[in-house]
């Protein structure tokens, strides 16, 4: 476990680690991602232990959490976004000290993980905020109104070709096969219609 005590070895599992979590809370899933952060920031963790690090450093890192989770939570905040990578890219390059107070990171691995890691994590956000903001591509609600054709008799059960897909459809009244059918409402993925004069 001596290698973990290179200040930049330690560098690349915290700045990981803490890209890992972020990612977690941009699009949760699996759980792999998850446990992964979990198991980088251990080994993170086990190398702030043993080395010296710079407090104020692990506060703003810490803090690099809360611009992001606004970020993610409301659409069009990219500013957030941006401050969140800056502060997780500034606390994690500062986090390990020599005695002189100066950064034990390697210059050259600092400016390349941080690049990478905070490229790769705004567009990935930016994605994720995309798709948990966008407009569903089929809006169900938009059937109703909508006229189609019965395709099989229509009463308790039946079938409607609205739009172009064929529904499940119910009607009050007795509505026969190949008549022009109105959709009234949605009773989740079964139409309710009556019969178009």
């Amino acid at each position: 476990m001596n290698f973990l005590l290179d200040p930049d070895v330690a560098y690349l599992f915290l700045l990981g680690g803490m890209f890992l979590a972020l990612l977690a809370i941009a699009s949760p899933g699996t759980g792999l991602i998850e446990i992964s952060a979990f198991f980088c920031m251990a080994l993170a963790g086990y190398a702030i232990y043993n080395l010296s690090f710079n407090f104020w450093a692990l506060i703003v890192i810490g803090l690099s959490v809360v611009p992001f989770v606004y970020a993610v939570r409301k659409p069009k905040r990219e500013w957030a976004l941006a401050l969140s990578i800056l502060l997780l890219v500034a606390g994690s390059v500062f986090m390990f000290a020599q005695a002189n107070g100066l950064p034990a990171v390697n210059p050259l691995v600092a400016v390349t993980a941080s690049a990478l890691t905070g490229g790769f994590l705004w567009v990935a956000a930016r994605k994720s905020m995309e798709a948990a903001f966008a407009r569903p591509t089929h809006d169900l609600e938009a059937l109703v109104g909508q006229v189609g054709e019965a395709r099989t008799d229509i009463h308790t059960e039946g079938s409607a070709q609205v739009g172009m897909e064929l529904w499940s459809a119910r009607s009050e009244n007795r509505i026969k096969a190949g008549s022009k059918v109105r959709v009234v409402r949605r009773d989740g993925f079964v139409l309710v219609v009556e019969k178009q004069e």
